[in-house]
């Protein structure tokens, strides 16, 4: 059971550490946090590939990097062919310990990258495919993406007109794929992170896993509140942690003690400035349905 001031200790998170102090993400990114989190899951030997995002910026500009495993850049919608291709790359060379990995944002899985993903779901490549989900186009200027829940402000979907269709549900997208191993995790769990991550390189075929990734830039939020607004989305059921095996087989990994209403959640973030207590209403029906909905397949 966990609660909002759930404290964690380091035990059974690995002590190393494969992105390094001088990176240039922007305070408080929880993308950055997750991948130091992912890292420590997954070990080497392991290499990525991250379409245009955030985390093609994260780690440096060439010739320097913050990584200390190798990274490859791709296209904004060649990832899933990217690391199909990679990995089929390092097979044919006898180097099939070699975890290949995806690493994209919303942007890059849930809209523009989204057929090269369900094809390498579909021939079920042995892979792992990671979307940490910062809900908007971050890295350009926080455009609304489909990922970006409903009545949030972006750019381009401004107060007075703030986004109106929900949000995509791209796990269940990826469920209906069959594919081996799906989970949803966050960096306010970090026992329940790298967990999955390590259970993730263990299993043979496709392999995603996607991850709130709270981004105070776009999110209007505290730097010093990203783990806590993280930590929220789960306790109130907006982003529920939990993973499926082939496809059938659901299991919650974190169950709260109690749980919390959406608006403390939402008071939060400075997207949602906007939205009326009649909106707040709205929106805790929404995730409570959305929520009862999953609760029937645990």
């Amino acid at each position: 059971m966990y609660s909002l001031n759930q404290r964690f200790d380091n035990e059974d998170i690995p002590q190393e550490e494969y992105i390094t102090p001088g990176h240039v993400a922007c305070a408080g990114c929880g993308a950055s946090l997750s991948m130091r989190l992912a890292l420590k899951g997954l070990g080497k030997p392991t290499v990525l590939v991250v379409p245009a995002s955030c985390c093609g910026v994260i780690p440096g500009p060439w010739p320097l990097t913050a990584m200390e495993i190798p990274l490859f850049q791709a296209a904004f919608e060649t990832g899933g062919a990217t690391i199909s291709g990679l990995k089929a790359a390092y097979r044919k060379r006898g180097m099939d310990d070699i975890c290949v990995v995806g690493w994209a944002g919303d942007g890059g899985t849930f809209d523009i990258g989204i057929q090269a993903l369900s094809g390498a779901a579909e021939r079920n490549d042995d892979v792992i495919y990671v979307c940490y989900d910062n809900e908007a186009y971050m890295n350009t200027g926080i455009q609304r993406s489909s990922a970006t829940p409903e009545g949030a402000w972006t750019t381009t979907t401004p107060v007075k007109e703030p986004k109106s269709e929900p949000k995509k549900d791209i796990d269940e997208i990826m469920v209906a794929h069959r594919i081996p191993y799906l989970a949803t995790a966050t960096a306010a769990y970090p026992h329940d992170m790298t967990a999955k991550f390590k259970k993730a390189r263990s299993i043979k075929g496709m392999r995603f896993i996607h991850l709130l990734s709270s981004c105070p830039t776009g999110w209007r939020t505290p730097e010093n509140l990203s783990i806590e607004v993280m930590r929220l989305a789960v306790l109130s059921n907006i982003f529920p942690l939990y993973e499926v095996d082939n496809g059938e087989i659901y299991r919650q990994t974190v169950i709260p003690d109690a749980i919390i209403p959406v608006d403390r959640y939402i008071h939060l973030q400075g997207r949602f400035r906007h939205l009326s207590e009649e909106d707040i209403i709205e929106y805790q029906a929404m995730v409570d349905k959305r929520f009862g909905r999953l609760k029937e397949r645990f």
